[in-house]
C-alpha cells in the first residue's frame, strides 16, 4: 500500500522537525545491511547529531560479519519505531552511506554517542575486541505516524 493511500486512512507524514525530535528521543532501531540476498538486519543502539547523521559503536573481534558487510556496503537503511497500540505508532526510515569514522575524528562525535542506549553487557564486563564508530549519513529520511483511529471508526462498540 502506497503512502498516499495510507494518508487517506489517517497516517501522517512527519515534518523534518518531528523527525529530528523523534530521533533525538530514541536510542535504538534496526540496521539493514545489503547482502547478496535478504538484508542482514541488526538491532542497534545509536547516537544522533540532531541533523542527518546517526552514529553506531561496533565491538569488532577477529571476525565480524556486521563489519564486513558495513565496509562493503555503498548504502544502508536504518529503522526507528515505536508502537504503543495498533492505532498509535511512529516510524522513521533513513537511508544513506555508512562509513567508519576515522580514529582522529571520534572525539568530535562523542556528544552524539553520549545519548546512545547501551546494553549493560557492554558496560558491565570487559570484552575482547576493538570499538569502532560508524556514521550513517542520511540522504533520505521518511517519518510517518498514526495517532488515532482511521476516519469513520469511532472505537465505540455497537449495541
Amino acid at each position: 500500500m502506497a503512502l498516499d493511500e495510507l494518508e487517506r486512512l489517517g497516517v501522517e507524514r512527519m515534518t523534518e522537525a518531528e523527525v529530528r525530535d523523534f530521533l533525538a528521543s530514541h536510542g535504538e532501531g534496526v540496521l539493514g545491511l545489503p547482502t547478496g540476498g535478504a538484508p542482514y538486519l541488526l538491532p542497534m543502539s545509536f547516537g544522533y547529531d540532531g541533523d542527518r547523521s546517526l552514529y553506531f559503536s561496533y565491538l569488532v573481534g577477529e571476525t565480524s560479519r556486521k563489519t564486513e558487510l558495513t565496509e562493503r556496503a555503498s548504502v544502508a537503511a536504518f529503522l526507528v519505531y515505536t508502537a504503543s497500540s495498533p492505532f498509535a505508532w511512529q516510524s522513521v526510515r533513513l537511508t544513506g552511506p555508512l562509513e567508519r569514522v576515522p580514529d582522529d575524528d571520534v572525539e568530535e562525535v562523542t556528544d552524539a554517542l553520549g545519548s546512545a542506549w547501551r546494553p549493560a553487557v557492554f558496560s558491565d564486563t570487559e570484552l575482547a575486541g576493538e570499538f569502532r564508530i560508524y556514521r550513517l549519513s542520511a540522504e533520505e529520511q521518511v517519518g510517518i505516524r498514526n495517532t488515532g483511529l482511521p476516519p469513520g471508526v469511532s472505537g465505540e462498540e455497537k449495541e
